[in-house]
């Protein structure tokens, strides 16, 4: 049962709203749940704000890497992450396949020139660690290029460290299912459809070899100074709030809380990587 027009023009408030519900037994978890996810976001996305502007008073340098399977919700985050901060001092970085001449290149060169410039903030859709994964599982590098990679990233990313650039390494994890279940929801939505590919239905016949390389990932590039940090839920809009809670969390600045919002992580859901006989994925 839903609520009818001349109810909601009758709720003035949330109170109201509650009343009517339990007097007509409509069921309204759904309806709260996303108003509460609402308020939750809107107040973190508060606090991003004087994030941003701590990290542009304080010239710093700050990378949010989003890698994961596809469909794990990465541009979403990123897009929630992003809708209220200042353009002159975050950007997003999603680079395409690279071209010829770049391929001619040291690896590392074109995400180089993307890196944090003093007081900005970027969030990279997808990063270097294209070749950590797909890449492989693909066929698009040899075993030669990512043998070099693997060896090369960790040096790579300590000489970011020694420079100060920080940077927040997350990997979005979903199970087979939800991400089966996300591919026919993009299908289904003419807005969403340009995000499906055919490499997206490899995603799911490479499912076993896309775990393999993502554990050898793991194993070789989690490190003190740049750990992966597992997002490990189905949800979605939870994964946005945790993933907002931790990079949070790795900063004090200027009026920290003044959104009275818990800024501390669930550890159920967000958490370093560990080996662990069990996959990580759900």
């Amino acid at each position: 049962m839903k609520f009818s027009s001349e109810q909601l023009l009758k709720a003035k408030t949330r109170s109201d709203l509650i009343e009517i519900a339990v007097k007509n037994k409509i069921n309204i978890e759904s309806v709260l749940n996303e108003l509460k996810y609402n308020l939750e976001l809107k107040k973190l996305q508060s606090e991003l704000v004087l994030l941003q502007q701590w990290i542009t008073k304080n010239r710093m340098r700050v990378a949010v890497i989003f890698e994961g399977r596809d469909a794990a919700g990465k541009g979403g985050s990123i897009k929630r992450f992003k809708e209220h901060l200042n353009p002159r001092s975050s950007r997003v970085v999603a680079l395409s396949r690279p071209t010829e001449v770049e391929k001619g290149q040291w690896y590392f060169r074109r995400y180089i020139k993307e890196l944090p410039n003093p007081g900005e903030i970027v969030f990279f859709d997808r990063s270097w660690y294209n070749r950590a994964v797909v890449e492989p599982v693909m066929g698009f590098c040899n075993e030669k290029e990512y043998k070099r990679f693997m060896v090369q990233v960790p040096e790579f990313e300590h000489m970011l460290y020694e420079d100060d650039i920080k940077i927040i390494k997350f990997w979005v994890s979903i199970s087979k299912e939800e991400q089966k279940n996300r591919f026919k929801s993009r299908m289904k939505n003419q807005l969403k459809r340009w995000k499906f590919s055919p490499v997206d239905l490899k995603g799911q016949e490479l499912w076993d070899s896309y775990t393999y390389y993502k554990e050898q990932m793991f194993s070789k590039t989690h490190t003190n100074y740049c750990p992966w940090i597992i997002i490990k839920t189905n949800d979605k809009k939870e994964a946005r709030l945790e993933s907002m809670r931790y990079v949070l969390s790795q900063f004090d600045y200027d009026d920290k809380g003044s959104s009275k919002i818990e800024l501390l992580h669930d550890p159920n859901v967000i958490f370093r990587y560990h080996r662990s006989a069990v996959q990580i994925d759900i």
